[in-house]
């Protein structure tokens, strides 16, 4: 039975948002209690990888590690891509969710997030590392309800809505109405394609190889969706080696160039949400033209995103209260009230 022994062990059943860039944690009475990277860190010892770190302390490691120790993010485009791997991750996330495994009474009925165009397969493997990682049971939810929950959008009403969730991995599409998706789409576009974009930009151009931390760390203090106004915009100082000399080398990097770097994986956004709208029934059409677009999502934040949208659909375009958690928020609140069960999908 779903949620079964709700009173006497709940602070024991959670819901999980598996993000390819951050996991994040909500805990039945709670709220969320994990916000963490989707990273984990082994070691191998005579042949044999054990896990060496999990979270921020395996992220701090990322380019950084010996031979014998090698960072990797299970999850890449949204879906698992390393089961063991993305297994031993999630146990952590639990326990350490729960305070540990002393603290760990029962396994625990999780709610966990899947991209809303993800296949049986990807969908079946994410249900098997939650279960073999110490789940009882395992409901899965689609990333743009749970965003549109999380957001406050009028999911339950016979009212169209629309809410654009860009993730690491993917960008999750949607119109929804009466607790179900009228239209989604998912493409395997976010921030981490734009963090490549940023990188090759910068090897093409500069002759400099950066990380993928840096890459994250310049669209994070100078990424924008549209162009300065004057040509250049803020600018940035970037560390990286210089691949002529293959010495470390120290460039200025302008905002201007981080918006024709990452120029394409946002026009791939923009298409998206053009398609969703050409496909959007009339009725429900008519209601996003009162309500708007909602951005979720880590995507959300990227500066100027909201204005290409707007620009591009001719719509309101607003940001959620807090993009970065909607989704978790959304499936915590899936845990938390029996009137949206109908929103779970098994398969």
């Amino acid at each position: 039975m779903f949620f079964s022994g709700l009173f006497k062990f709940a602070s024991q059943d959670m819901a999980i948002d598996l993000g390819t860039a951050n996991t994040v944690v909500y805990l039945r009475g709670r709220g969320i209690v994990l916000n963490e990277p989707s990273v984990v860190a082994l070691e191998t010892i005579n042949g044999i990888r054990r896990v060496k770190a999990v979270g921020n302390d395996a992220k701090l490691m990322m380019g950084k590690t010996p031979d014998n120790i090698e960072t990797i993010r299970p999850l890449r485009d949204g879906v698992i891509a390393d089961i063991d791997v993305a297994e031993q991750m999630i146990k952590y996330f639990i326990q350490k969710a729960h305070g540990g495994p002393s603290r760990l009474p029962r396994r625990p009925e999780i709610v966990i997030c899947v991209p809303s165009r993800s296949t049986t397969v990807e969908r079946r493997a994410i249900r098997d590392a939650a279960s073999n990682a110490g789940a009882s049971q395992v409901y899965l939810i689609e990333e743009p309800m749970a965003a549109a929950i999380g957001a406050g959008m009028p999911v339950t009403e016979p009212l169209g809505a629309m809410v654009v969730d860009i993730g690491g991995g993917t960008t999750e599409v949607a119109v929804l109405s009466l607790r179900g998706l009228a239209y989604s789409n998912s493409v395997r576009v976010g921030g981490d394609k734009m963090d490549e974009a940023i990188s090759s930009y910068i090897r093409r151009h500069h002759n400099l190889l950066i990380g993928e931390t840096t890459s994250e760390r310049i669209k994070h203090s100078i990424g924008t969706a549209v162009a300065p106004a004057d040509g250049i915009g803020l600018t940035l100082a970037v560390k990286g080696r210089d691949l002529i000399n293959g010495v470390p080398k120290e460039i200025e990097i302008s905002q201007m160039e981080i918006a024709e770097a990452i120029s394409e994986p946002v026009a791939r956004i923009v298409d998206t949400v053009r398609v969703a709208l050409e496909n959007t029934q009339p009725e429900l059409a008519a209601d996003i033209v009162d309500q708007g677009i909602v951005l979720t999502g880590g995507g959300a934040l990227l500066h100027g995103m909201d204005m290409v949208l707007g620009e591009a659909s001719g719509l309101p375009v607003s940001i959620a209260e807090n993009p970065l958690m909607c989704v978790a928020l959304g499936a915590g609140a899936v845990l938390e009230d029996p009137s949206y069960r109908g929103v779970l999908t098994s398969a």
